[in-house]
């Protein structure tokens, strides 16, 4: 579901030039995201489920955390960028063109990727400093930060609070950013005489708030939560959702009920048929 229906959209995206627009571009960059984080540890989880033999090496650990941590944080710094995007396409429609122009558009995509590995580069760097003093058994589905940081024999608290820093900063602060978006959006939208743009304003900006629910909720369950006795299991069970479920439902929810992808698969269907 996750692979078919994210190269469904990057697909579309690139073919039908109506949905050349900022809107689907940065969907497209979703999309790739999606691709790429359910890649980087579905295929561990799925050799684990089928077989007796469940072990990753002490780079395939290091390789699966710098990636899950990446494109997670890419994802948070990619959904403010989303949200910009309808603010701007809502409340400064007459300016929309000149705000979010092609380069512009490039610059906000490619600063969200960079600034996703940069910062996973220095924390999954000082996440395995941690001396582990022989334990290799990781009570979790794949390499994440809290269930290696169990792992250590040595005092943790700094790792701790570098990795509520972080949290704060990629998780806190761009739902904040969200939030303040969709609430001008909200403000302006109760001031609309047209129910076509009404409607139109619910329909996609619900479906993004739907997303940024899904992937920010157990996000913010498993890292700004407190540790406790009983939080490994339910961080497993959490973790499902960002890694596996939110991916293959993305599409679904930006596509379902679109009129664009419904005209653009038309649109292609029709070509495919003259030819």
């Amino acid at each position: 579901m996750t692979l078919t229906g994210n190269l469904f959209i990057i697909i579309l995206s690139y073919l039908d030039s109506h949905l050349h627009t900022p809107m689907y571009f940065f969907l497209s960059n979703l999309s790739a995201l999606d691709l790429c984080y359910t890649t980087s540890s579905v295929p561990q989880l799925l050799s684990n489920l089928w077989g007796p033999k469940k072990t990753i090496s002490y780079v395939g650990c290091m390789l699966q955390l710098y990636f899950v941590l990446a494109l997670g944080t890419t994802e948070c710094v990619l959904l403010v960028v989303m949200s910009f995007d309808r603010y701007a396409a809502v409340c400064k429609p007459l300016r929309y063109s000149v705000l979010m122009n092609t380069h512009f558009c490039h610059l906000l995509a490619a600063a969200s990727w960079v600034s996703g590995f940069t910062t996973s580069a220095l924390h999954s760097s000082f996440t395995f400093w941690v001396p582990l003093c022989g334990h290799r058994k990781v009570d979790h589905f794949f390499c994440e930060v809290p269930a290696l940081l169990r792992l250590s024999c040595v005092d943790i608290h700094a790792n701790e609070l570098t990795l509520m820093v972080m949290s704060a900063i990629f998780v806190v602060i761009p739902l904040i950013l969200i939030l303040s978006s969709y609430g001008a959006i909200i403000f302006t939208v109760l001031r609309m005489q047209s129910t076509a743009r009404l409607q139109k304003v619910f329909g996609t900006c619900g479906a993004h708030l739907t997303v940024v629910s899904l992937f920010f909720i157990p996000i913010m369950c498993i890292y700004l939560q407190p540790p406790t006795e009983n939080s490994q299991d339910q961080a497993k069970f959490i973790a499902l959702f960002y890694t596996v479920v939110t991916p293959s439902l993305n599409p679904l929810i930006y596509t379902l009920r679109n009129k664009d992808v419904r005209g653009a698969v038309r649109r292609l269907t029709a070509c495919e048929r003259e030819q």
